[in-house]
């Protein structure tokens, strides 16, 4: 069988791995509304910032570290088997959320959920990425994020109303476990994408004229590498750690700082929403669009753009203005996150192009663990919130600035004209 990478090829694949990636984004977008706000239910005290915001510190520890894992474990066993892993860790989710005496059950749960979400969404992208051509990749990584994205922010929302409804335990647990069971079938007719990169490796050594290669380095070569000694890799892994930071206010603190401003579930789904939704409808234009100009301006853009949107949340007191912030912050995170990983695969070894995400997506995905630590401790400091969503703004600015004078432009194309007119 003859493995041609493009999207259009191989559209059914990809297809299936985008309806994947919307039940990943459906599994933690459950959580993103209704936990935080009735955390109360939970025995959670209503200024325990730290204590609220050990969940997503649990989840960001987890998923950070088998990113790392999968990536490197998927160039081994192959993209299909880790999906598949990694939503049989999704089963615990909905069960132990629904028996929880406390809110210890739930940072337990949010293990399994750091399992889950790195597993299959590390495998959706990885695979939609081995699927595309190298100029489709920011359009690949573009519709993988907002996808699920999407889901996310229709997940909170619609989580939101059948809480309303049926009680938070009651709709996370038929929620949950319907998806999973979906994924699950679905998961039957996904083929798995090593055998694109095999096959994508061989083109590269036929085209360089190259029949021998050295071995990859190891996985903890390549971590230190990536993480500290090349300065491209390691300026994109600072961005992707801030972008998790903002996210973290959002998923943890957003719902409690509205609900002290007397706002209920169903109108904080409405604003946390309408972030997530923005986020991923902008990026089935926001991907390609760095396909065509290039990677730095989007992401400079989106970080500008993230940091405005945080500072006008904290300066407004209306609903109707926090939606407009929401949307902004929304916009800002769709134009830097799924180019911030097209940057990292455009200069990624084919047969190492699974540790290096992984490793990126490790450090971004620690971002959720910095994020409740730092956040949280900063909210029980000043007893407030709103001294957060400041520093959150000041953190995503200068990570920003870091890239602006870190990192060139990474596109194939656009080096290949650099390189022509030099």
């Amino acid at each position: 069988m003859t493995y041609t990478r493009g999207i259009g090829v191989n559209r059914a694949q990809f297809l299936l791995q985008t309806v994947q990636v919307f039940f990943v984004g459906l599994i933690i977008g459950m959580e993103r509304n209704v936990l935080p706000a009735m955390s109360h239910r939970f025995g959670v005290d209503s200024h325990a910032f730290l204590y609220l915001a050990s969940f997503v510190i649990s989840f960001g520890l987890v998923k950070g570290a088998l990113n790392f894992v999968a990536g490197g474990l998927s160039d081994r066993i192959g993209r299909k088997k880790v999906l598949f892993l990694g939503w049989l860790a999704g089963i615990p989710i909905p069960l132990m959320i629904f028996f929880a005496p406390n809110w210890w059950w739930i940072i337990a749960a949010n293990v399994f959920l750091g399992v889950n979400q790195a597993f299959t969404w590390t495998m959706t992208v990885t695979s939609q990425i081995d699927l595309a051509n190298s100029h489709q990749r920011g359009l690949a990584v573009g519709i993988n994020e907002a996808v699920g994205y999407i889901a996310v922010g229709l997940a909170g929302l619609g989580t939101g109303y059948l809480a309303v409804l049926y009680g938070p335990r009651w709709a996370l647990l038929g929620f949950g476990l319907m998806v999973i069971v979906l994924a699950l079938l679905l998961l039957l007719r996904v083929q798995d994408t090593i055998h694109w990169v095999h096959a994508e490796h061989a083109q590269n050594q036929r085209t360089s004229g190259v029949t021998e290669s050295n071995p990859p380095a190891s996985t903890w070569a390549t971590f230190l590498r990536v993480s500290f000694r090349d300065s491209t890799y390691r300026a994109l892994c600072q961005g992707g750690v801030a972008n998790k930071i903002a996210d973290t206010l959002v998923w943890v603190l957003f719902p409690v700082f509205f609900r002290f401003h007397g706002l209920g579930v169903v109108s904080i789904g409405w604003i946390t929403g309408v972030y997530a939704m923005v986020w991923g409808l902008g990026q089935f234009g926001t991907g390609h669009l760095a396909d065509r100009i290039g990677r730095r301006p989007p992401i400079l853009a989106g970080f500008a753009l993230l940091s405005l949107g945080l500072a006008g949340t904290a300066l407004v007191v209306r609903f109707d203005a926090w939606i407009v912030t929401a949307a902004i912050m929304g916009l800002g995170m769709a134009l830097l996150y799924p180019n911030l990983i097209a940057a990292m695969s455009d200069v990624a070894p084919p047969l190492e192009r699974g540790r290096i995400l992984g490793t990126y997506r490790y450090w971004r995905d620690t971002g959720y663990a910095i994020g409740g630590l730092v956040l949280g401790l900063a909210a029980q400091w000043a007893d407030k919130i709103l001294p957060t969503i400041w520093l959150t703004a000041a953190i995503v600015a200068l990570s920003g600035l870091w890239i602006a004078f870190a990192v060139e432009e990474t596109h194939p194309r656009n080096l290949s004209a650099s390189r022509s007119t030099s």
